[in-house]
C-alpha cells in the first residue's frame, strides 16, 4: 500500500468515526501529542515505542489527506533535495544548512 493509499484510508476512517477533518489546529495538537508520547516511550524504553511512532505517522498522513497533499511525492522530492544540500558545522559544533542553500 502506498502512502497516498494510506492517507485515503486514514481520512476515510476519520469520516467513518466522526473524527475531525476540518480543524488543522486540532490535528497539529494531536500530532504534537503523539510525537511527545513516542519520545516518552523511547526515553523510558517502553515496548509501545513503535506503536506511538505509528500514531504520529497516522496524524501526519491525516493532515496531508485533509490538505490534499500527496505526502509520498513530497517526501521523495525532499529526500532528493536533501541529497544535494551542503551542511557545515556551526560555532557550537552542530550541522546546519550551508548559507545560500534553499
Amino acid at each position: 500500500m502506498s502512502l497516498l493509499e494510506l492517507q485515503k484510508e486514514i481520512y476515510e476512517n476519520k469520516i467513518r468515526h466522526g473524527f475531525n477533518t476540518t480543524d488543522l489546529n486540532e490535528e497539529f495538537c494531536h500530532l504534537y501529542g503523539e510525537v511527545a508520547e513516542a519520545h516518552d516511550a523511547w526515553y523510558k524504553g517502553l515496548d509501545s515505542f513503535p506503536e506511538e511512532l505509528a500514531d504520529a505517522a497516522i496524524f501526519l498522513l491525516g493532515i496531508a489527506a485533509i490538505r490534499g497533499v500527496d505526502l509520498e511525492q513530497e517526501i521523495i522530492k525532499k529526500v532528493e533535495k536533501n541529497k544535494r544540500r551542503k551542511y557545515v558545522k556551526n560555532s557550537v559544533g552542530n550541522f546546519v544548512k550551508a548559507e545560500n542553500e534553499s
